[in-house]
């Protein structure tokens, strides 16, 4: 059954604005329907032009670019909420593939109504980029950790991000929340080996900070995990869901 844009359990969440009655009754309209993806399918190719946006309503992902060599790098992890395709809308092309790594269900909108939305929902259209300069930071962010930071803080950073992102989603419970990804998969996003990767782990095990086993991610030492990491604010400000 396909959900109602009025009734999406993602609104509920204080992690989201709200948008008035108006706004969701358009977006109703722009939603074409659902798609639901198994794990390790491609929902978005590189390089291919899609006639769909999507938003993230459950599951999980990752975006990669593929290299001539044939390495994948990793260059951003998609959860609930999250808008994509838009690089295809814009730019007529997918400049990186988007994966599932668990079962996920999609919100689908058509592409063609996006002109649309600009100019009928303006507030709606700076949402849109309001979410694209989200990510441009959470790029720059990335940049500099993969760039700045030791193996054993960027795995620090990456993890910590995962643990209050996926809070605010309403996903922690015991003090953990799910993270269904792979070691490879984190250490394709930080530029790291798989075997450096896993002895950065074994070293905040050894820590007492955090445990990662059987797709969960508890955190211990919230406090000395973000000090490890070189990050001064956790703050999760509300955001837009298209």
């Amino acid at each position: 059954m396909t959900t109602k844009c009025d009734q999406c359990p993602l609104r509920q969440l204080p992690f989201f604005d709200d948008i008035t009655h108006d706004q969701t009754a358009f977006m109703q309209r722009f939603k074409t329907g659902e798609l639901q993806a198994d794990a390790g399918s491609e929902i978005l190719a590189e390089g291919a032009s899609s006639a769909h946006l999507f938003t993230i309503l459950s599951g999980m992902g990752l975006r990669y670019k593929s290299l001539p060599g044939g390495q994948r790098q990793v260059v951003g992890f998609v959860l609930p909420g999250d808008f994509i395709g838009l690089q295809s809308g814009v730019m007529g092309e997918m400049k990186h593939s988007v994966e599932a790594t668990t079962q996920m269900s999609l919100c689908v909108f058509n592409r063609s109504e996006l002109w649309s939305l600009f100019k009928h929902q303006p507030e709606r259209a700076f949402d849109i980029t309001h979410l694209a300069a989200s990510e441009e930071h959470l790029l720059g962010q990335s940049l500099s950790a993969v760039g700045q930071l030791d193996g054993l803080a960027k795995v620090a950073w990456l993890l910590h991000l995962f643990y209050h992102r996926l809070t605010a989603l309403g996903l922690s419970l015991n003090r953990g929340v799910p993270l269904p990804y792979r070691q490879q998969d984190i250490a394709d996003a930080l530029g790291l080996s798989l075997v450096h990767t896993n002895k950065c782990l074994g070293k905040l095990r050894a820590k007492g900070l955090l445990e990662w086993s059987d797709g969960r991610l508890d955190v211990y030492r919230h406090t000395e995990l973000a000090a490890l990491a070189q990050i001064a604010d956790v703050e999760m400000p509300p955001r837009p869901l298209i």
